[in-house]
């Protein structure tokens, strides 16, 4: 199916669901061990304090493709507490955001020795964001009163809540995003809405052979956008060689839109629903992390050939203490 048979329109309904959105966008960042991003329930949950710096890049060969990058910071404070921070750039076309947000998280051990683990986690995030739309080079030819021709821009508070818990192999977590309502100016009421709240669960389960060098970890994450009642459901797996050195890992994720839109196949008319396929590499060398993230698109409507590309920085240090007695990637 060539895409330009279609119209623009449904094309880009097929290739946005679930990324339109406020704050940073829900994409593969967290499959990269970078959970925290993800949720903040998880700043200091870890046995070392991270830093993570990603950038994405999706369709290469097209003009103003969408992309990302973001740097975060997350760390333990004394026994209970975990502080983070999030800085982050988006773009996508003529729209783009950037913003920060800076996390707080207290954590609390039911642990009965300590090498056990069983830990429940809660935490807050708040931040600001400025969203801008170039209309600079928008055709001005007719006259249109919402078309100004200049940059327009707004900026908006808002709060991400969530809770983590981890008990021995076993994760599972709840974010809400953008839990407060917010009134914008940027566009027209008929394009957007105050309320663009994203509800979170996933959960995941890590096992080996005792004595084994290898884990595997199955895992699943399901979103839901609440104006629009957008859902999908992520499907993962991955595995974890350990080294010398480090560790080697890699896996592959599944994403499936519950929502889709019609499209004119000849003479037919037929539904598709988002999908992508997101394979992912990494090593974690000493103290030092390194993954990519490749994200492929499948279905008759396509903008092209070509998938969304993602490298993972990653640094830990700090390590407060010895590993829990448990296949838990995200913690030990």
């Amino acid at each position: 199916m060539n895409l330009k048979k279609l119209s623009p329109i449904i094309a880009l309904l097929i290739a946005g669901i679930m990324n339109a959105q406020d704050g940073i966008p829900v994409y593969h960042d967290y499959f990269a061990d970078n959970l925290y991003l993800l949720h903040p329930s998880m700043a200091g949950a870890a046995n070392s304090n991270q830093i993570r710096l990603t950038a994405r890049q999706q369709w290469f060969d097209q003009n103003e493709a969408p992309n990302l990058q973001t740097l975060s910071f997350n760390a333990r404070v004394g026994e209970q507490s975990g502080i983070g921070v999030i800085l982050f750039n988006d773009k996508n076309g003529f729209n783009s955001q950037t913003g920060g947000y800076l996390t707080y998280a207290h954590h609390i051990m039911f642990s009965r020795s300590p090498v056990d683990l069983n830990q429940l986690s809660f935490g807050l995030s708040a931040g600001i964001v400025q969203s801008k739309l170039d209309e600079t080079n928008f055709d001005l030819s007719d006259f249109d009163p919402v078309i100004a021709g200049i940059i327009q821009s707004t900026s908006y508070f808002n709060v991400d809540v969530g809770a983590s818990y981890n008990f021995l192999d076993f994760s599972a977590h709840f974010t809400v995003k953008n839990l407060v309502f917010r009134n914008r100016d940027l566009f027209t009421q008929d394009f957007e809405s105050s309320n663009q709240r994203n509800y979170i669960l996933s959960a995941g389960y890590s096992f080996g052979s005792y004595n084994s060098d290898w884990s595997f970890e199955p895992s699943s994450m399901f979103q839901l956008t609440e104006r629009t009642g957008e859902k999908a459901i992520d499907l993962n797996f991955k595995a974890y060689k350990t080294l010398d050195v480090g560790q080697l890992w890699g896996g592959v994720s599944y994403r499936r839109s519950f929502d889709g839109a019609e499209f004119l196949d000849g003479v037919d008319v037929s539904d598709q629903k988002l999908q992508l396929i997101t394979p992912v590499i990494g090593i974690n060398f000493n103290q030092f992390l390194f993954a990519y993230t490749y994200s492929y698109q499948i279905g008759n409507v396509k903008f092209d050939n070509g998938g969304f590309h993602q490298l993972t920085l990653g640094f830990d240090f700090g390590k407060r203490r010895e590993e829990y007695d448990c296949n838990c990637p995200a913690i030990n």
